[in-house]
């Protein structure tokens, strides 16, 4: 068994806050789209919600990307082309056949890379990608008095609209993707635990040798 310490406390912290508001975002996000069901929050309440819990989200993703950029965590963003496409193919093809005949994962964890291929390419994403789009969207949307009538030959509130519904969806989509992967290492609770005690330990040998029973002698 090794143990690596990957995740310092302020990522931790804003992990579990950034889940805390993303979740937040989620249910007000819903309330307004559907208001009016009994099981959901008054339209008013949602949106004093949604507005405070996306500024509180806008000054996280400021403090991550630069307390990332700042910190060691940067280098497991880093992109290496040399091997990309073999590294993704092979994870791929883990994800999708290699995982359920219980073969070895083609990654290891590392101090230098604690992303395989695809979380990296889709943390990447996200919050460079996703994120800030979501975000710009969101403040437009708020301040859109301020808006021109038209953007591409289309109603300005409306392309905001749906420019922020479209990203919400893919973002939901990820947290949901992102809950299952987590449960993919060496427990079903193993990756959890890292992300609150920010040791990361798994087994020196794939888990198809460790599960293996010992060959016995003959006599």
């Amino acid at each position: 068994m090794k143990s690596l310490y990957l995740y310092p406390v302020w990522l931790r912290l804003w992990h579990w806050i950034n889940a805390l508001l993303f979740l937040t975002l989620i249910a007000s996000g819903v309330s307004m789209h559907y208001a009016g069901a009994d099981w959901l929050m008054p339209f008013a309440t949602a949106r004093v919600v949604h507005n405070t819990a996306g500024i509180l989200l806008t000054m996280a993703w400021i403090i991550f990307v630069v307390a990332n950029a700042r910190s060691e965590n940067a280098r497991h963003y880093r992109v290496r082309f040399r091997t990309l496409i073999g590294d993704l193919i092979a994870q791929t093809r883990y994800y999708m056949i290699g995982i359920f005949r219980l073969e070895p994962h083609p990654f290891h964890v590392t101090e230098a890379m604690k992303f395989n291929t695809l979380q990296q390419l889709s943390y990447l994403g996200v919050m460079y990608g996703l994120m800030p789009i979501l975000i710009l969207s969101g403040w437009a949307f708020l301040y859109s008095v301020y808006l021109p009538e038209t953007l591409f030959g289309l109603g300005s509130v409306w392309v905001v609209a749906m420019t922020h519904v479209v990203v919400s969806y893919l973002l939901a989509l990820f947290l949901l993707v992102h809950m299952y992967i987590i449960t993919t290492g060496d427990t079903v609770f193993s990756n959890l635990r890292a992300m609150i005690t920010g040791w990361h330990r798994e087994t020196d040998l794939p888990r198809t040798e460790t599960t293996a029973p010992a060959p016995r002698e003959t006599p």
